[in-house]
């Protein structure tokens, strides 16, 4: 049975809704570990920015992050300076 074009629109609707929730959580989750890195106090060209950003995305997807030395600095804020105070 084939769908009539309204219920594929909808269903399209639905979809770019599911599509831009991801996005910002994903965007959220990012944004939250770039300010633990410390990258909210640097001041750097939004394109550079992104260029650094690429060059990370490249290097896990090429498996050359797959096994970071210790993730417990980052999940205690030690990576940010913060020592387990938040």
């Amino acid at each position: 049975m084939k769908k009539p074009s309204s219920k594929i629109r909808a269903e399209i609707v639905k979809l770019q809704e599911q599509l831009k929730r991801a996005e910002t959580r994903d965007a959220e989750r990012i944004g939250r570990i770039a300010l633990k890195a410390g990258l909210g106090d640097i001041e750097i060209d939004e394109a550079e920015l992104q260029m650094a950003f690429e060059e990370v995305a490249t290097r896990f997807r090429k498996g050359l992050g797959q096994k970071p030395k210790s993730t417990a600095a980052i999940s205690t804020g030690e990576a940010s300076g913060q020592r387990g105070e938040g």
